[in-house]
């Protein structure tokens, strides 16, 4: 499934994209093929995912670790379902 997330966060953009690039690495590869992160600002940015396992994905971005990251940097999101329009 093609997903966006529309996110701000209270720490700089290199903090989020390093945080985002880590959890990718680490445990994101699992669920999400592929990628792309894009800075709005110093404070937001759209990720676009190609997400192969959304029940994986949905856990593992809702764990208590990943929660504790969000609260300490002031981390909110939307997230878009995105369909191809031809």
């Amino acid at each position: 499934m093609n997903t966006l997330i529309v996110s701000t966060f209270t720490c700089t953009f290199e903090v989020f994209e390093k945080f985002v690039a880590d959890f990718h690495e680490k445990e994101g590869h699992k669920y999400v093929k592929e990628y792309e992160l894009i800075k709005v600002n110093d404070c937001k940015s759209h990720l676009i995912l190609k997400v192969t396992d959304l029940e994986g994905f949905g856990a593992a971005t809702s764990s208590p670790e990943m929660k504790e990251w969000d609260k300490a940097n002031g981390y909110e999101d939307s997230v878009y379902a995105l369909e191809l329009i031809k």
